[in-house]
């Protein structure tokens, strides 16, 4: 392969920034996902200055790329209920103002659940919050993941994801991570029609709004609406069509990040895997 493609996975983000990048470049990654806060709490981090500024330094001594920050799971801007709503717009929204410390990166959430107020309730609803959110000058592009479709998930169609998009008023901050695990759970066959899959996301939504890849082997069948994460080659994808995404010349040039169920060594080979060596 004569491309080069950027490929990480989850890490802790508990030691700072400067300790994430060295276990990126340790395992043989030049990209990697962090969340910006516990994953199902509230509670953010302290960002400390000095850790930012030797982890820019190290990033570019390494070549680590576009890096992913992921919103907590606990977040739902489209629930019927407003307090909930409130606090996903307060968190995201310190979330991004924190972001700027690492300008020119990616911050991906899970667009939420309806909770039976309907598709179109949900789309709404998210769309509003983004509009309350995000400012003209910031330097982060948020991502809208695809989802697998599971209960009142908004997100698993390509054209629930376009419509929040039109909706969005700086649409110029927005983007979409595609989840291999989800769109192949929620019914798009990227195992035996990749490139089709990928002609419909370019028609829907436009494959310039595609920022970044979730790379995940799935526990379940096609179509399943379920969201169970597989490693590499032991799911219902398999290792032969999750190497044609990352190797794909229309997403090669992409950050892609591991979710599968595994520690640093079982990434670091996963890793090494994706990259055919």
């Amino acid at each position: 392969m004569s491309e080069h493609v950027y490929l990480g996975c989850h890490l802790s983000c508990a030691k700072g920034f400067l300790h994430m990048g060295k276990e990126a470049v340790s395992i043989g990654a030049d990209t990697f996902q962090f969340f910006t806060r516990n994953p199902r709490g509230s509670r953010a981090k302290e960002i400390k200055e000095k850790d930012v500024e030797a982890y820019l330094a190290y990033a570019a001594e390494h070549g680590i790329g576009t890096i992913v920050a992921h919103a907590p799971y606990t977040l739902n801007p489209c629930s019927a209920d407003e307090h909930t709503r409130e606090f996903a717009r307060m968190t995201m929204e310190d979330d991004l103002r924190r972001m700027e410390y690492l300008p020119g990166n990616v911050y991906n959430f899970h667009p939420g659940s309806h909770v039976g107020q309907g598709i179109e309730r949900g789309i709404e609803l998210i769309a509003d919050m983004l509009n309350e959110i995000l400012k003209p000058d910031q330097h982060t592009t948020v991502l809208l993941e695809t989802m697998s479709g599971k209960g009142s998930e908004v997100g698993s169609r390509f054209e629930e994801l376009a419509a929040i998009l039109a909706r969005v008023e700086l649409s110029e901050h927005m983007g979409v991570c595609l989840d291999t695990c989800h769109v192949y759970d929620a019914g798009y066959d990227i195992v035996g029609n990749l490139d089709q899959v990928l002609d419909e996301f370019d028609r829907v939504i436009g494959l310039d709004r595609l920022r970044a890849v979730h790379v995940n082997d799935s526990k379940n069948p096609f179509a399943s609406h379920k969201d169970r994460h597989e490693k590499i080659g032991q799911g219902a994808l398999g290792f032969d069509a999750l190497y044609r995404v990352v190797h794909h010349p229309r997403l090669s040039h992409l950050p892609f990040c591991l979710e599968t169920p595994n520690e640093l060594p079982g990434y670091a080979e996963e890793i090494r895997m994706l990259r055919g060596v």
